[in-house]
């Protein structure tokens, strides 16, 4: 069974930036389209972006422009760079697979505040 283990979560200020990981266990990741979700409180899970096999990228709604998303196959390690971090994108961040979801793993908490 897939295990995922997202991590680099952390409090930081608005317009400041992180980097989150997700590992997975089995080379299984660069097989795989890929995506970031995120859950803030009372709302629903949603996809941030995707990258597929072939290292092509999608963002969606105001990750654009602000979040690149990135795999290390290698590694088997896929990642999250945000910049620009508002409020607003505060919120329990997941990786898993896109459509097909593995199990999801426990996310890694990020808080954007002042």
């Amino acid at each position: 069974q897939v295990q995922l283990v997202e991590s680099g979560g952390g409090l930081v200020q608005p317009g400041g930036s992180l980097r989150l990981s997700c590992a997975a266990s089995g080379s299984i990741l660069s097989i795989n389209t890929m995506g970031w979700y995120r859950q803030a409180p009372g709302k629903q899970r949603e996809l941030v972006a995707t990258i597929t096999s072939g290292n092509y990228k999608n963002y969606l709604g105001s990750a654009k422009g602000r979040f690149t998303i990135s795999r290390d196959n290698a590694k088997n390690t896929v990642y999250l760079q945000m910049n620009n971090l508002r409020p607003e994108d505060t919120a329990v961040y997941h990786c898993n697979r896109y459509g097909n979801n593995w199990p999801w793993g426990q996310g890694t908490q990020v808080t954007v505040s002042s």
